[in-house]
């Protein structure tokens, strides 16, 4: 039974994803890596299956909600304790994976929030981050300092208790409002910020997506809100 699975959502990563695992095995020797090629167009497949401990493949490309969720399922039915995610396009650094974990000593979910000052991010996408942080806060009802980050760190057992809709990445969005909801603990560990390969990200369709789970998740918050007893 492992400790660690990291799962890696994968999507046309070859050049990128032998540095990933790489990285983990050095920070997380014990971890099991499990990639999802979510059905990639370049060899990414191929190095998956050369580098990583188990290969999840998809035959067609579905969107990284639902590449997770594939990992999931594979991490959870090996039994793992504890699960990391980490992109696979080389924008986190797997040295920062202990980190993570560590603080799932006082957390449910961890989550790395990426610097944003100083970094080679794009403007657009730093403000965008900003932009997305302050409304999925507003639905948590809590201070989150980065939303949309894809290295996370979390405790098997949260998985059993959430169901989070959506194959892209809504996903990851319904994932942090819904563990709001159970009240379970969430913090963030600062990690620098990688910006190097283009990211999957489409501006306006996957935007969209993210801004309608926001949206249907602002009516809990303010429900919450205005049922919560006086201080």
């Amino acid at each position: 039974m492992p400790l660690v699975a990291c799962v890696i959502p994968a999507y046309d990563a070859a050049r990128t994803l032998a540095s990933v695992i790489g990285g983990i095995r050095i920070a997380v020797p014990h971890a099991v890596t499990i990639v999802v090629d979510d059905g990639s167009r370049d060899t990414t497949g191929v190095e998956a299956a050369r580098w990583a401990d188990h290969v999840v493949t998809l035959p067609r490309n579905r969107g990284k909600g639902a590449a997770l969720r594939a990992g999931f399922e594979a991490a959870l039915a090996m039994g793992a304790i504890n699960i990391l995610t980490i992109d696979a396009d080389g924008q986190h650094d797997p040295a920062c994976a202990p980190r993570l974990l560590a603080a799932l000593l006082d957390a449910d979910v961890v989550i790395g929030a990426r610097e944003r000052r100083g970094s080679t991010m794009p403007v657009h996408r730093r403000l965008s981050n900003a932009v997305s942080a302050v409304a999925i806060s507003l639905c948590m009802g809590r201070r989150l300092a980065d939303s949309q980050s894809g290295y996370r760190a979390m405790r098997a057992v949260v998985l059993a208790s959430v169901a989070p809709t959506g194959d892209r990445y809504e996903y990851e969005t319904d994932f942090l409002i819904q563990v709001a909801r159970l009240g379970l603990r969430i913090t963030c560990v600062a990690v620098p910020t990688i910006y190097g390969a283009p990211s999957h990200f489409r501006e306006l369709r996957d935007a969209a997506r993210v801004v309608r789970t926001i949206c249907r998740g602002l009516p809990f918050a303010m429900g919450s809100a205005a049922t919560a007893p006086a201080k």
